[in-house]
């Protein structure tokens, strides 16, 4: 099983994970790299880390979620970012590198709050 959830560096899913893996259910992220959001792009904890394996941000962050076990499948649609994409297994996170950024967790969605009744009718079509 597969359950494709809001997931990156900034909304990390730590315990929704836990409770997927319990129940032999795979977590793939949906927005790993949070499409751009929260100044993503030049994040300076990303970029440090980056710059010491000579990886883009992007990749970092991609690799981040590859050595937490989250699927990911990132959106692009030019053929230079999606080789970059997959150009994230050619070095390993430190421990200390993941403890960095797994510091950037806010919690909480960046796209729309899963608790206001609003947005769960429109998820459900009820609108």
């Amino acid at each position: 099983m597969v359950n494709q959830v809001e997931t990156h560096v900034f909304d990390q899913q730590i315990e929704a994970q836990k409770i997927m893996q319990e129940y032999g259910c795979q977590i793939m992220s949906w927005g790993p790299l949070a499409e751009g959001r929260n100044n993503f792009f030049t994040n300076p904890v990303l970029e440090t880390i980056g710059k010491k394996y000579g990886k883009s941000i992007a990749q970092v962050a991609l690799r981040w979620l590859t050595q937490r076990g989250v699927i990911i499948i990132p959106k692009s649609v030019h053929i230079e970012r999606m080789e970059q994409n997959l150009n994230i297994f050619d070095f390993t996170l430190s421990d200390e590198d993941m403890a960095e950024i797994a510091k950037l967790d806010t919690g909480k969605s960046l796209f729309f709050d899963h608790h206001d009744p609003e947005v769960i009718k429109m998820f459900m079509g009820w609108r």
